[in-house]
């Protein structure tokens, strides 16, 4: 089987915020553990920019000209959250296109064999919705890998697992009336940006594959763990999906200061691990997909604990781990199967 890859490029420093938890160091927190670490194995590939039209499937052709006229005339505030400066242009569009080329590595397209990879880039994109950045984001760059995946590779079901503290309002938005991506959040609640409620499920052909579970400050490793292991994994079973997307967040770490749940490297690892063994069971690929995490040492420490859960030389064991009230909860909610 073919090694993992990395997608990163250098335009991830150049998006400059100024003063801002979302800074070009936290691509190098994360680019300097991985490199301690021989990179654990990754093969190192520079992105591709997006195409036009890789954007246009997922942004109206009016907001992505809006970013590229703020950038080009030097750079400006979107909302409160969210500024750009000259060089967010080519970051961005790297980002979105990393995650793309990602899913032609996970696909077969010019690297046959590969199960496994990653984009390493800023800004992230959970929140950009269809027509509107928001929270830090410009493009949504896991929208648009997921939907580099229909256009190009003809993938009728992708599972998108969002992990980050913070609810993928932009991810829900774009895919919430559709059934071609099961779309699981777990994010705190009460929290930036107050959308992601459990009764939020889908509407239309997409109903009842947006599955919410929004969780209480002070959740921890069991939490989390127990969710994807007792919901998202039963769910994603009867799914079936083709592709397995992280949107890899690393502000739920008890360190991140943006927020109060307390994950721990180590339940990233257990998390990543269940992922592994549901690809595993059925053969399909996995790509990670940076989002937030706003403590250099918590960011890039989940971060290495999550590839190297995922890249784990040989089969695993799914994690034997209690359910948790809140997954059952959950489960009885969304009629997951028990695992």
């Amino acid at each position: 089987m073919a090694a993992p890859v990395l997608f990163h490029h250098p335009s991830s420093l150049l998006h400059d915020p100024g003063p801002h938890p979302e800074q070009p160091a936290r691509i190098v927190a994360i680019e300097e553990a991985l490199a301690a670490r021989d990179w654990l194995g990754f093969e190192r590939r520079e992105s591709p920019a997006a195409t036009r039209a890789q954007l246009e499937a997922v942004h109206p052709a009016r907001l992505i000209n809006g970013i590229h006229e703020l950038c080009v005339t030097g750079g400006g505030a979107i909302d409160a959250d969210t500024v750009v400066s000259p060089g967010s242009w080519d970051a961005a569009c790297d980002a979105a296109g990393g995650a793309a080329a990602l899913v032609d590595v996970l696909l077969g397209d010019g690297h046959p064999g590969a199960r496994l990879g990653a984009s390493v880039h800023r800004p992230p994109g959970h929140h950009a919705e269809i027509g509107r950045s928001m929270g830090f984001c410009l493009f949504n760059n896991v929208a648009v890998a997921a939907r580099h995946a229909r256009d190009a590779h003809g993938v009728q079901r992708v599972l998108i697992l969002d992990w980050d503290v913070h609810h993928g309002n932009g991810t829900q938005d774009i895919f919430y009336g559709t059934d071609q991506v099961l779309f699981c959040s777990i994010h705190q609640s009460p929290l930036y940006p107050g959308t992601g409620a459990a009764r939020e499920t889908g509407a239309g052909a997409g109903a009842g594959t947006t599955v919410n579970m929004p969780v209480p400050p002070g959740s921890g490793d069991e939490m989390f763990c127990s969710l994807v292991e007792h919901v998202v994994v039963p769910l994603a079973r009867r799914y079936a999906p083709e592709l397995v997307l992280i949107s890899a967040g690393y502000d739920a770490h008890a360190d991140d200061p943006l927020a109060d749940c307390r994950v721990t490297d180590a339940g990233y690892a257990t998390m990543a691990t269940s992922v592994r063994v549901l690809a595993d069971e059925l053969a399909i690929p996995i790509g990670v997909v940076l989002e937030g995490g706003y403590d250099l040492g918590a960011l890039a420490g989940g971060f290495v604990a999550t590839l190297e859960a995922l890249a784990h030389d040989g089969p695993l064991r799914a994690p034997e781990l209690p359910v948790h009230e809140y997954a059952e909860g959950y489960r009885r909610l969304h009629a997951a199967p028990a695992a």
